[in-house]
């Protein structure tokens, strides 16, 4: 069972920053696609950010220039540093994780994390 772990939400004031982290405990890390999803109350799940094992990176237009997703092969690690931030980014995030690009594109993946919660006051 391939367990995702995400830390660093928190509270922030409008046109501040945070840094998420996800860490995933799998000996077959590289290999695997990563992506960021967000849930705001009342909304669907949305995907924000992917990014491949290769390294090709998604982002949603409502983030784009804002975000920016990364990965760290050696510590089994994505991150998604969000710049910027808007209340209308207030949600929970989530780590995901599938063998397959595609999987996590299109709102699939097959692992998910538990979510961290991410406030930013107007």
């Amino acid at each position: 069972q391939v367990q995702l772990v995400e830390s660093g939400g928190g509270l922030v004031q409008a046109g501040g920053s945070l840094r998420l982290s996800c860490a995933r405990s799998a000996r077959t890390f590289s290999s695997y696609a990563m992506g960021w999803f967000r849930q705001a109350p009342g909304k669907q799940r949305e995907l924000v950010a992917a990014i491949s094992s290769g390294g090709t990176t998604y982002y949603a237009d409502s983030v784009k220039g804002r975000f920016t997703i990364s990965r760290d092969n050696a510590k089994n690690t994505v991150d998604l540093q969000m710049n910027s931030l808007k209340p209308e980014d207030t949600a929970v995030y989530y780590c995901a994780a599938d063998a397959h690009y595609r999987g996590v594109v299109a709102g699939r993946p097959a692992s998910w994390g538990q979510g961290t919660q991410v406030t930013v006051s107007s």
